[in-house]
């Protein structure tokens, strides 16, 4: 075991965030994770990280702070926290997120409050979340247990053994066994999706059309100038990273006022430490213009009315039903893994890398150019076993992307 919790923090901190000497490293991370995250902190300085700078966070406290403390508290972000997140990203530090939480830690909170703090954290952190959409900083998302979760996706079953099982889970979803070689076994599988970046770069897709057996019926126009993307991201000083372990998808972004129809949810979300669950958008005119949730609708509302653009798209991701996390037959109510089981959309805020030249452009000209802005970005599945997904190429062919839930292309 300890073999494998080395090689995976070596993977997050020398492939996920590609960590050079002299840079220094901020990680983020659960006290219940502290273990691990001595693990990566020690990889990092393996590697000659000049600094490795440590965040900790509480499920506990959070939950007790959104359900009882002052409300002003809401509105306000304190200035170290400000200078914590900006200031290490405009100097370039790389930044590596432990995400681990309990589905439902917010369960009983008034969505107000996570609304108003996600407004406030939006404004203050702005020039960190600008610096991490535009690839100006290395950063990466990984995961590991902990025992709320765990037993939330092992219902049923002693604590210990939900915790080994989730371990078992996660070690095979990032190729982690134990031999050291999983640093080899992630560049071959960034190569393949790399490979089908660029063949869907080469069709030059003008829109996309889904249909499914839950009722999706939804068009998707692609800008002009789009650029699929894939696991492997570039800063502007070309150092390469992988944001999310794992990674199953290659994804664009969608025209803001080009989606039209209705689209059903294929997984439960969680969100703002609530499940959100049956649930469904009417889209018109790329805005999202009804939700119906069988489960958690007011926290579904809230996450998409947080600003104007939280109501448009601003990603299209293609994951094939066969996925290698998919086949695992696990909902990890977690959607680091569950958006790489399913193709999946996102409203909120685009990457600007999935346009030609949009990383050097500015807000208003990615607006111009079709791209959609928030402070919002929420990923939500909507693959199934028989998604269809037909291009259609800007010269007027249409191509079969997806058949039967899987790639056909």
């Amino acid at each position: 075991m300890e073999a494998k919790l080395q090689e995976y923090a070596r993977l997050l901190v020398a492939v996920g965030c590609n960590v050079q000497r002299g840079q220094t490293l901020v990680l983020a991370a659960p006290v219940e994770c502290a273990h691990f995250a001595r693990l990566c902190a020690s990889a990092a300085y393996d590697l000659g990280a000049r600094e490795v700078v440590t965040s900790w966070g509480d499920d506990f406290l959070a939950r007790e702070r959104y359900l009882r403390a002052d409300g002003a508290v809401f509105d306000e972000v304190p200035e170290w926290r400000r200078r914590f997140y900006n200031d290490y990203a405009t100097q370039g530090a790389a930044y590596l997120a432990i995400s681990a939480t309990d589905p439902e830690t917010f369960r009983g909170v008034e969505p107000d409050r996570i609304v108003r703090a996600q407004q406030a954290g939006g404004t203050a952190l702005e020039p960190f979340y600008h610096a991490q959409m535009n690839n100006e900083m290395p950063w990466c998302i990984g995961s590991v247990p902990i025992p709320s979760w765990a037993k939330k996706v092992f219902p049923g079953v002693p604590e210990d053994e939900a915790m080994r099982r989730l371990w078992d889970a996660i070690f095979a979803t990032v190729r982690v066994t134990g031999d050291g070689a999983a640093v080899e076994r992630w560049r071959e599988h960034l190569d393949t999706l790399e490979a089908r970046r660029s063949k869907l770069n080469e069709l030059r897709f003008k829109r996309l059309h889904y249909t499914n057996a839950l009722g999706t019926d939804l068009t998707v126009e692609l800008p002009e100038g789009h650029l699929w993307s894939s696991g492997r991201s570039v800063t502007p000083k070309g150092q390469a990273f992988v944001a999310n372990m794992p990674t199953e998808e290659v994804f664009t972004a969608p025209h803001r006022l080009g989606v039209n129809g209705i689209v059903y949810a294929a997984l439960p979300l969680v969100e703002s430490g609530n499940v959100i669950d049956g649930f469904r958008f009417v889209v018109k005119d790329g805005r999202i213009v009804e939700s119906r949730a069988e489960k958690g609708g007011e926290f579904l509302k809230a996450a998409y009315t947080v600003d104007e653009g939280a109501s448009y798209f601003g990603e299209v991701a293609l994951v094939p039903y066969d996925s290698p996390i998919s086949n695992q037959g696990i909902l990890y109510y977690n959607t680091l893994f569950d958006e790489n089981a399913r193709c999946h959309l996102a409203f909120g805020e685009a990457y600007p890398e999935c346009l030609e030249g949009g990383v050097a452009m500015t807000r208003e000209e990615l607006k111009e150019r079709g791209l959609n802005w928030s402070i919002q970005h929420v990923d939500f599945m909507i693959g199934t076993r028989d998604l269809s997904i037909v291009g259609t190429t800007r010269d007027g062919r249409e191509i079969p992307v997806f058949v039967n839930g899987n790639f056909a292309i």
